[in-house]
Formats: C-alpha cells, sequence, structure tokens
C-alpha cells in the first residue's frame, strides 16, 4: 500500500502479523487538513510496516506490505 499524496501518518491501526479483512482501516494519513484512511482492498496478513506515527511521507511513499 502506497500513499496517495504528501501526508503525515496519523495512526497506524495495525501490526506486523494482524490478518485484516476487506475494508478494514489500515493507517490514517492527514494531508491539507482532512483524514484520509488506507483501508485494505483484500484480505490478508501484514508483513511489514514502513512508517512511523508523525513521519511525512511523500505521493507514492510505500506504507506497508500485506500478504
Amino acid at each position: 500500500y502506497t500513499s496517495p499524496m504528501p501526508a503525515e501518518i496519523i495512526d497506524i491501526r495495525v501490526n506486523v502479523g494482524d490478518e485484516v479483512k476487506e475494508g478494514q482501516t489500515l493507517i490514517i494519513l492527514s494531508s491539507m487538513k482532512m483524514e484520509i484512511p488506507v483501508v485494505a482492498n483484500k484480505d490478508g496478513v501484514v508483513e511489514e510496516i514502513f512508517v512511523e506515527k508523525t513521519q511525512s511521507v511523500e505521493a507514492n511513499y510505500l506504507l506497508l506490505k500485506m500478504a
């Protein structure tokens, strides 16, 4: 999953190893005073998380990897 725009990470709702369901919120971004949820597009397991809370990221920055 990648950031759709330049943003700040305000919450990470999953941990490595978590099983997630389609539609579940994974990470919440903040951009231009709006909160943007990054949601799972399919069921899976979180393999890696590449960001931390309060980190600023550019558009298309790799946020996390799921299997």
